[in-house]
């Protein structure tokens, strides 16, 4: 027989909580997803907009596409029979836009796939911040892309020389891989060689050969100057991602150079094209009016130099793009007129 006090605490008949009603303390903490503190917060991401769509072709920087065209197309005017070829200048235009918007989205897709945008501290991207799906972004890059190049293939069945469509298959796919593909030459330091041979000395020439069959000194040398711009735009742009470049594993020219070198190349880049101008200045009259434009590279640069914080060195970047469409209007319609 069992005694009163061992039917008291048989485990068999100790109440549980679920015959009692009561709840287990960690039970009690959790929510009704069954997760402690209840379900975790997320972060609803906003759909890109039109407008969103517009800010990934990065506008700031299409004065790199516009700078180069508007110098070939002065220099083509000095070898010229008196005529303009407006239709072939407006393709190379097409060309260069196109492309350097393309050039825009591939990176906005690259960077945000390999996880390089979440650590920036700029602007936000499409991809990187999930507004947009990565293959919309890609598609948008590629059909950029595919604007450059239609506008190109028309450009050379007018001229005749079909040689440059292999120049404009390069300058494509050299856009593509800045960022894009397993090994990127963005990543290891070579972005300024890029974007100093094709939004420099590729642009600039290229525009005057498609329309004069030929290159004089003026294009060649103004795209040394139009290209060392180029480098400058996109050296403050790196130096403001340093920091985070670091931790993402891209090693731009600013993350090897560190901060302060940095700072001193970009001003050589934004300055040297204007020792250049004093070349110029010997053989044009009117070339010295372009030094107006130091009323832009100089702050720029004085900003480059002492910016503490990303706004900063983002102003920095809009004065210096717009040092490149003055300098190369400017410059382009000295040679013109």
């Amino acid at each position: 027989m069992v005694s009163p006090k061992q039917q008291r605490i048989d485990p068999k008949k100790v109440p549980t909580p679920q015959t009692t009603g009561a709840k287990p303390a960690a039970q009690k903490k959790q929510g009704v997803s069954g997760r402690p503190g209840g379900r975790p917060k997320t972060t609803v991401v906003k759909k890109a907009t039109a407008a969103d769509w517009i800010s990934g072709a990065r506008l700031r920087t299409l004065p790199l596409g516009i700078a180069p065209v508007a110098l070939g197309t002065g220099a083509a005017q000095l070898l010229s029979d008196g005529g303009w070829h407006w239709v072939r200048a407006l393709l190379a235009l097409a060309v260069s836009v196109a492309l350097q918007i393309g050039v825009n989205y591939a990176n906005d897709y690259s960077d945000g796939v390999r996880g390089t945008d979440n650590n920036r501290v700029g602007p936000a991207r499409l991809t990187g911040s999930g507004a947009a799906k990565p293959k919309a972004v890609l598609a948008v890059a590629l059909s950029f892309f595919g604007l450059a190049a239609i506008a190109g293939v028309i450009l050379v069945v007018l001229t005749g020389h079909y040689w440059l469509l292999a120049v404009g298959a390069a300058a494509i796919v050299a856009g593509y891989f800045y960022t894009g593909g397993k090994r990127p030459y963005g990543y290891n330091a070579l972005g300024e060689v890029f974007v100093f041979v094709f939004f420099g000395l590729v642009a600039t020439a290229g525009t005057t050969y498609v329309q004069v069959g030929e290159v004089n000194a003026e294009s060649w040398i103004s795209g040394v100057a139009i290209g060392l711009i180029a480098c400058a735009v996109l050296m403050v742009n790196n130096i403001r991602d340093i920091d985070q470049d670091k931790i993402s594993g891209k090693r731009t020219l600013a993350v090897l150079l560190g901060s302060r070198a940095s700072r001193i190349v970009f001003a050589v880049f934004l300055l040297l094209p204007y020792a250049i101008l004093v070349f110029f200045t010997l053989f044009y009259p009117n070339a010295y009016l372009i030094f107006f434009s130091l009323l832009i590279a100089g702050p720029a640069v004085v900003i480059t130099l002492t910016a503490k914080t990303p706004p900063e060195l983002i102003l920095a970047l809009k004065l210096t793009s717009l040092t490149a469409l003055v300098y190369g209007i400017g410059l382009g319609a000295v040679f013109a007129f």
